[in-house]
């Protein structure tokens, strides 16, 4: 961001003080106001003007794009690698994810480095778009091949998506920052919305529909009378299609949409910029309430991580029908834009932390239940009646995991200081990111660690070439006329002692913690003139 003191996202900065007449650095205490910092700013708020339902269809369609990629990295390719890698190495492959939950450590110099002339986001959003189109369109043409070779292109395939991930989320900081101009400030609430809306589109596309799409047996079961080898459509040709996508919206960003120009004399660019922007970063990290928020995310989501990161590996290991899944995330998918809506309702109020709450035990819930599941799953094939335990699992599990989402949303929306409003917020969503990413790669190699398992000939156990956990250990297990016999899973290990953990976490320290941040009011938040965090 263009930071200089007193500075920052200066047309929302005048806003706030044409609206509120307020100084900027009036820290001494609590405003009167303070009690009503969640209610809605005026009388017109939910009155969405012109402007902004144009501003809102903008947010949406870039974090629809933006969760495309993502979506793959999260979601299908680990899918699809799964059928070739133990745990292990698809833990590997996540590690392609960090990028998004890394980039804090380079948002200040998205910030602080534009082209005046040419608009602060659009400087970056627009070449991030393009690279990551024709990132797509290279991927179309060698992805395939590198997936028949899994285990030796595993590197490849992880490097090509860390690349990918790290251009979305360069482009995701000057989104982020722009939805806090875009729209007016009584309907600014709205931009966690969009923002909560277009990911989910994004995200699910990419993993719940392509796998749809993508699953011959799926194909073969519903809609082909001769039946095929291959889905409607390949991981190759769907990244070529979108590769297209990107290039045309980022177009019609080029000549076909404005942005407000900085007002003149606050558009400090270059190295001075960036030497601001960390500081306000750092001074923000000071802030002892963002310490307390930090330590929060860190500790949120490890007690559901294996529920959301092992659960349909686990089902597809079992014998559910690849194409079965496929469905289930198919139904699933216009749940999550009418829960996303539900869900930034409940958020607002003088408590938009409460649903964040109850989706957490929500999700702790679903991890027990996810569990349950997997653990019935029928000797005797799959029924409809364990179909829909399935279903059910995937869409309690989805509810919760929005609800929590859109709330958080919501709360870092309303506590992010709008003069470094870019920086604040990418923080904040790096934080809550981190949370969920960084327990990824050690629940997969958990659950190969703890699993016991040996490929059993004749009634004898009988040694091979790789550990039995492997995709390619139990094929060599086939063809030597075995099977692969499980005596300790380690998914339930890892689960049952996140779980366990978790809850005690949570209720011990996390819900009291949550309580007090959200009754703090917004001066709380905010950094002195000085830059510091006190």
């Amino acid at each position: 961001m263009n930071i200089a003191p007193n500075s920052g996202d200066v047309g929302l900065k005048q806003r706030i003080e044409k609206e509120e007449e307020l100084p900027l650095h009036d820290f001494g205490g609590a405003d009167k106001r303070d009690d009503d910092r969640w209610k809605p700013a005026n009388k017109n708020k939910g009155r969405l003007s012109q402007r902004d339902r144009e501003s809102i269809a903008l947010l949406v369609a870039l974090y629809l794009l933006q969760g495309i990629p993502l979506g793959l990295a999260f979601g299908s390719v680990p899918f699809i690698l799964k059928s070739k890698l133990s745990y292990t190495q698809v833990g590997l492959f996540t590690l392609a994810s960090y990028p998004y939950s890394l980039k804090l450590f380079w948002s200040p110099i998205v910030d602080a480095i534009y082209s005046p002339t040419y608009g602060r986001r659009k400087s970056w959003i627009v070449p991030m778009q393009t690279l990551v189109g024709l990132t797509l369109l290279l991927l179309g043409t060698r992805v395939e091949a590198w997936l028949d070779d899994a285990e030796n292109m595993l590197g490849v395939l992880t490097a090509a998506f860390f690349s990918l991930i790290f251009l979305c989320a360069t482009q995701d900081i000057a989104v982020d920052g722009w939805a806090l101009t875009l729209l007016s400030r009584e309907n600014l609430s709205y931009a966690s919305t969009a923002q909560t809306v277009g990911l989910t589109a994004g995200y699910f596309t990419s993993f719940t529909v392509f796998l749809a799409l993508n699953s011959p047996d799926l194909a073969n079961k519903y809609w082909r009378d001769v039946p095929g080898t291959t889905g409607f459509v390949s991981l190759g040709g769907y990244l070529t299609f979108w590769g297209v996508v990107y290039l045309l919206v980022t177009a019609w960003l080029v000549w076909g949409k404005s942005e407000d120009p900085e007002p003149e004399g606050k558009d400090e660019t270059g190295r001075g910029g960036v030497v601001s922007a960390y500081g306000s970063m750092w001074a923000v990290l000071r802030l002892p309430h963002i310490q307390h928020l930090l330590v929060v995310h860190l500790l949120s989501k490890f007690a559901f991580s294996p529920n959301e990161a092992a659960t349909n590996l686990k089902l597809l290991e079992r014998g559910f029908p690849a194409s079965d899944l496929a469905l289930t995330a198919l139904i699933d998918f216009p749940f999550e834009v009418m829960f996303g809506y539900l869900a930034a309702r409940w958020s607002q109020g003088p408590a938009p932390l409460k649903p964040w709450m109850y989706g957490f035990i929500g999700r702790l819930g679903s991890a027990v239940l996810a569990m349950l599941v997997v653990s019935g799953f029928p000797s005797g094939g799959v029924g409809y009646g364990y179909f829909l335990a399935v279903m059910a699992g995937h869409v309690v599990t989805q509810f919760m995991s929005t609800v929590q989402m859109v709330s958080i949303c919501a709360f870092h929306t309303g506590i992010a200081d709008p003069r470094i409003g870019g920086t604040y917020m990418t923080l904040l969503n790096t934080l809550s990111n981190l949370g969920g990413t960084w327990p990824r790669f050690f629940i997969l190699r958990g659950i190969d660690y703890f699993t016991v398992a040996s490929c059993v000939v004749g009634g004898v156990p009988t040694a091979i070439a790789h550990s039995a956990t492997s995709q390619l250990a139990k094929d060599e297990c086939k063809e030597l006329g075995g099977s692969v016999v499980v005596d300790r899973d380690g998914y339930y290990v890892m689960s049952s002692v996140c779980v366990a953990l978790g809850a005690l976490v949570f209720f011990g320290w996390t819900r009291p913690a949550v309580k007090r941040l959200e009754r703090l009011p917004k001066d709380a938040w905010r950094i002195g003139r000085s830059g510091g965090g006190d």
